[in-house]
């Protein structure tokens, strides 16, 4: 038997099919529709090999000190309930915490933001877009009115000029970057602004070899060329933008002579960048973490979404500004308002209008203040946090300055994790709950540029596993306030009630393909393009940003910068990856790299064990030598618990995103003596 369902991996939404034989899903294989075209990468085709494996988790368990015992399900969700509705009482409902997951569906997204905000009585609900995209979300709302893709991943093909900035698009979107590298081939043009020479920069017309933490200035300094040497598009800021003036003003103290010092790029490549861009008739913008983690994130998704309206690049195929999402389901875990500031559908908390419905709906009075982000949470563990609820989150090694991770849960009261292994935020809760696959449900995902997909259940969960919806709708009874709709296609019902985007997605049209919201009526065939004729805001606004340097910066002890970021053949904390024999035959150890001439200077060999260290902790590991990355830079994959590059990395947040800066942060290299 083979049943079709969407890749649990990144958020491109390609399609497979799980081959099962005896109850076991045996293989992976690719289908032919979706955003995929019928292939798929390494992590696709392995995407069936963590589902039976041994180290599963089949039964809840329950701490008894130092070690874990199994209950049945009545026991550990009682005791859950029970801890949950206790600290509410004693300590009021906005000290308990839940965190809610990218990799879960749409449903069980909705239904843990309704059982933390209708339930409980909080706003504190956050998952980890808050690390990776909290950023985009926020800047692209603020400059278009909607905080998503603007384009669909199969017209990137007719861009004349791709701009990639911050993303290894290769190892981190396989699928996507063979379009680009497709479009390449076919005459378009490519520019890649990130400090390592990734692979894509075998295929680009210009390398912006960039230090991190200097976009603003490096995008500043591009849209100085744009306006001093008349390129930009004035008929479309003059119907659709507001601001422009604001922005000529800014940007003209960038000039690339003067840039160059900050960024370490030649003047001269920034201006052949901008004028290649500038001079196409159709442009699009592919970011991804590499921007949006840092300080000034949001300073810099707003200085991306400034240059594509400054040229007109925007609302037509082929152009636009388009975030490519980390996981399977962050976009739709962010629709579903899996956030502490937004209501499903992008609708603020304190708008009390935009809480109407919803109050209407679940008959109880909502909570109007915006609560804690995921860091803020585990800031406040001990203090106004007292209890957390994680649904398939791995906080201890994907939280920046992972020991004090560690620390702050261990002041909880109490915490409930439900996950599909025991991992290192799993051994440290009270009680942990089994979880089913996406193998073993049935829900949705939506994709990076938007799009709803159905996953449909190959197999029953394994042994005692439940999938979160059941798991939530369970919690919510034993808490006094059963949820109404539980079960996946009655859930995505009601939000097709009270989400506007999704107002016309069923999962009977969505059997027959996938559909990109908005999609206002069941009649609408979706919106593969955002801002054709106006903004979602109705103009444009141009929002120009100062060049801020990183919260830290190199000195005599730390002299170097660490960024970090994920590898083709892993995926984040390598809960799942990590426990397939293909991906870690390919590669199942960490490393750092280091430029050939910073080695040199201090006696490292390529394979050498060196020691990273940083204000907030060290890690020992092998050094990878290599003239792919800048001098003065180190790069650290983040996906292996024994050498965390979380335990090095800085929480200072961005001030309104509250996105951890990820991608630069201070530290020295050492060898070891062998």
């Amino acid at each position: 038997m083979r049943v079709e369902t969407i890749c649990p991996y990144c958020g491109v939404g390609c399609h497979i099919r799980l081959k099962v034989r005896d109850g076991r899903v045996v293989a992976t294989l690719p289908a032919v529709d979706g955003p995929g075209e019928g292939r798929l990468c390494i992590k696709g085709w392995s995407a069936h090999e963590f589902i039976h494996h041994p180290e599963r988790l089949r039964r809840p368990l329950i701490r008894r000190g130092e070690t874990f015992k199994e209950a049945d399900w009545g026991e550990a969700l009682d005791l859950v309930a029970q801890r949950l509705r206790e600290v509410a009482h004693r300590h009021g409902a906005d000290a308990v915490a839940l965190l809610s997951s990218a990799k879960a569906t749409n449903e069980e997204n909705y239904l843990l933001q309704k059982l933390a905000r209708a339930v409980v009585g909080t706003n504190n609900i956050d998952h980890c877009a808050r690390l990776c995209h909290s950023s985009t979300v926020i800047g692209l709302i603020d400059a278009f009115g909607s905080g998503a893709m603007t384009n669909s991943i199969e017209d990137l093909e007719e861009a004349e000029v791709i701009f990639v900035i911050g993303s290894n698009t290769t190892e981190q979107h396989p699928l996507i970057a063979r379009r680009i590298i497709r479009a390449v081939r076919r005459g378009g043009k490519l520019i890649v602004a990130d400090p390592r020479a990734i692979p894509l920069t075998e295929y680009a017309e210009i390398h912006l070899r960039h230090r991190p933490g200097t976009d603003v200035a490096l995008l500043n300094a591009m849209m100085n060329v744009i306006i001093s040497e008349g390129l930009h598009d004035r008929e479309f800021i003059a119907n659709r933008t507001e601001g422009f003036e604001e922005l000529r003003r800014v940007v003209s103290r960038y000039r690339p002579e003067d840039v160059e010092a900050i960024t370490g790029v030649p003047a001269h490549l920034i201006r052949e960048a901008a004028r290649l861009y500038a001079s196409a008739e159709r442009a699009s913008i592919i970011f991804s973490m590499g921007l949006t983690q840092h300080t000034t994130g949001v300073d810099n998704v707003h200085s991306i979404a400034n240059l594509a309206m400054l040229t007109g690049n925007i609302g037509r195929p082929g152009t636009g500004v388009n975030p490519l999402r980390g996981q399977n389901n962050v976009q739709g875990a962010c629709d579903m308002g899996a956030l502490p500031d937004f209501l499903p559908g992008y609708k603020r908390v304190e708008d009390s209008e935009a809480r109407r419905p919803f109050e209407e709906a679940w008959d109880v009075k909502l909570p109007s203040e915006p609560g804690l982000t995921s860091v803020e949470m585990t800031e406040a563990c001990g203090g106004e946090i007292r209890a957390m609820y994680i649904m398939g989150e791995n906080i201890v090694l994907s939280h920046p300055d992972s020991n004090e991770v560690r620390r702050q849960l261990r002041q909880l009261e109490f915490l409930a994790v439900s996950e599909l292994f025991l991992s290192e935020t799993a051994e440290l809760a009270d009680v942990v709950l089994p979880a089913a696959s996406y193998a073993e449900k049935t829900g949705t995902f939506t994709s990076t540029d938007r799009r709803v997909q159905l996953i449909h259940r190959a197999i029953p969960p394994i042994d005692e596993c439940q999938p979160d919806w059941w798991i939530i709708a369970q919690l919510a009874r034993r808490l006094g306030r059963p949820l109404g709709a539980e079960r996946p296609r009655d859930v995505m019902g009601e939000i097709a009630r009270l989400v506007p985007l999704y107002r016309g997605i069923s999962y009977d049209r969505l059997e027959r393909r996938g559909i990109q919201w908005p999609c206002p009526s069941a009649q609408h065939p979706g919106t593969p393009i955002l801002h054709v004729e106006r903004f979602t805001r109705g103009l444009g606004r141009f929002i120009p940003a100062e060049h801020r340097p990183p919260a830290e910066q190199p000195d005599e002890e730390y002299p170097f910068i660490l960024t970090t970021g994920r590898l083709l053949f892993h995926w984040h904390t390598g809960t799942m990856t990590r426990r397939s024999k293909t991906l870690t035959g390919q590669l199942n150890r960490p490393y750092v790299e280091i430029n050939v001439r910073d080695a040199e200077r201090l006696g490292i060999e390529d394979g050498g064990w060196v020691r990273v260290r940083s204000r907030r902790g060290e890690i020992t590991l092998q050094a990878l030598v290599t003239d792919r990355i800048k001098e003065g830079v180190l790069f650290i994959p983040f996906h292996f618990g024994e050498a965390a590059a979380n335990v090095l990395t800085n929480p200072a947040l961005d001030p309104r995103a509250k996105i951890p800066e990820y991608k630069a942060c201070a530290v020295a290299i050492e060898r070891m003596e062998q």
